[in-house]
């Protein structure tokens, strides 16, 4: 079913509304660990013992990846939730793009001038004979 121009419109106008609801969000995955303390008398040392749970959010800064790992509870939590929100963010931009395609393919070409003005016309060919960088081969 083929939607028309001011019904893709009004989704977009949707999704712009969601993006203004947006909590705080940030990148990265949240993963949770179990550790051993190394005391001889806590329950993680006995055989058996499953570690004390250690929740970290691993993310990307400056090209490498970084553990951040939380305090409290209560901080994992808030990360997790931040984590989430920034999830629903990328879902918000993939749909935008989709609908803001959409009303691309079908807006009329007759609104746009038909014919090149010639300002256009000498950028355009300025562009087109421009070196296109630097040749592969090596100077000797």
């Amino acid at each position: 079913m083929t939607l028309t121009i001011s019904e893709l419109e009004s989704q977009r106008a949707e999704l712009l509304r969601q993006f203004l609801a947006l909590g705080d969000f940030r990148p990265g995955s949240v993963t949770t660990i179990f550790r051993r303390c190394g005391k001889k008398t806590c329950h993680c040392a006995q055989p058996g013992g499953e570690g004390h749970p250690q929740v970290r959010l691993h993310r990307k800064a400056g090209g490498k990846s970084v553990a951040e790992s939380f305090p409290t509870p209560a901080a994992a939590h808030l990360a997790i939730e931040q984590v989430n929100e920034f999830h629903r963010f990328q879902e918000l931009v993939s749909q935008l793009t989709a609908v803001n395609e959409q009303i691309c393919r079908l807006r009329s070409p007759q609104t746009a001038p038909s014919a090149w003005t010639p300002e256009e016309k000498k950028r355009l060919l300025r562009f087109i004979k421009r070196p296109r960088g630097k040749s592969r081969r090596s100077s000797a």
